[in-house]
């Protein structure tokens, strides 16, 4: 079950030390620095996916420092990872220096001092990684400290989409089920860590895991294009239809409904993207592949039990709330 905390449920002069009291909760004891004294507004849904967490943020511009003082007082061993939906974050640790926008990735390891700061209209999901189960696919996560990916690579947006979409999927996940989506999620930062990073030696639970992410990634890198269909993704990846028919069998779905549902949850988040309010329901679905609009609306009423407009109506609803 997801648990939400918001700034909003304390009175304004108790925000920061609100704040900082529930991300020391969750990440490691730090300092929090503001640039201006106007109210402090941020909220977090916290998600547990059977030995990782999942976190979604949504901050007001602030600074954060953590010290080897701060460190000492944790005992949080886990290794996480941030994928900016908006805004842009910057982050320095080991001498190591990023800045990610919408799109990004980056690797923070709590163990060590590090200093950011997150921007205006600031967004971002972020996983808690056993670094025991990380380190098994990577080796020493200190590689992986303040690294950035470029979350438009073929596995690294691949990575970023499914990551992303992990909190408003798992309540009603049995035990069974988290456990095997666990699986692929550490696997799937691994490789696009290794792919993205040009560094070998990526272990991941089984080959199988290795060839399904593999397609995945020529699925997630061809999306846009309207010919791309199930012959064409297999060739991409290198195995045959049938054999990535089975691959997906795994997961209960096939070549042809995996892309046409990954085209429509990418519909989806553009039509509730304020960025992209003003484009037109048909222009979002050809800019994902769909090139009969008729058709996109059937199969996207489907999937999310109403239609296009109506999906963009109430997210609108939503915000203005």
């Amino acid at each position: 079950m997801a648990m939400v905390y918001s700034t909003e449920d304390v009175h304004p002069r108790d925000a920061v030390s609100y704040w900082v009291e529930v991300v020391t909760r969750s990440f490691v004891k730090y300092a929090l620095t503001l640039r201006d004294k106007a109210p402090f507004r941020a909220s977090v849904r916290t998600s547990r996916l059977a030995g990782l967490t999942v976190y979604d943020y949504q901050c007001d511009p602030h600074g954060v420092g953590c010290s080897a003082a701060n460190i000492s007082e944790s005992d949080n061993d886990d290794v996480f990872m941030f994928l900016q939906l908006s805004g842009g974050t910057t982050a320095s640790q080991d001498d190591r220096h990023a800045v990610i926008e919408r799109g990004g990735i980056l690797f923070i390891d709590p163990q060590r001092p590090f200093t950011g700061r997150y921007g205006e209209g600031g967004r971002l999901v972020s996983v808690r990684m056993p670094r025991q189960d990380l380190e098994a696919r990577t080796g020493n996560a200190a590689a992986l400290s303040c690294r950035a990916l470029d979350g438009s690579g073929p596995v690294a947006g691949l990575a970023f989409g499914f990551l992303t979409m992990l909190s408003d999927r798992l309540d009603g996940l049995d035990d069974t089920a988290a456990a095997k989506i666990a699986d692929q999620a550490l696997d799937l930062v691994a490789l696009a860590f290794a792919k993205e990073s040009k560094t070998n030696g990526v272990r991941l639970s089984s080959p199988r895991a290795m060839a399904r992410m593999v397609l995945k990634g020529a699925i997630e890198s061809r999306l846009h294009d309207p010919g791309l269909k199930p012959a064409v993704a297999a060739s991409a990846a290198g195995i045959s239809v049938r054999y990535a028919n089975a691959l997906l069998a795994q997961e209960d779905t096939c070549l042809e409904r995996y892309i046409i549902g990954r085209r429509l949850e990418r519909c989806r988040r553009a039509l509730e993207d304020p960025a992209h309010a003003n484009r037109m329901i048909g222009e979002v679905a050809f800019s994902w592949g769909f090139s009969d609009l008729s058709h996109f609306i059937r199969r996207f009423k489907a999937e999310f039990g109403c239609t296009p407009g109506e999906y963009r109506k109430s997210t609108q609803r939503a915000d203005a709330l």
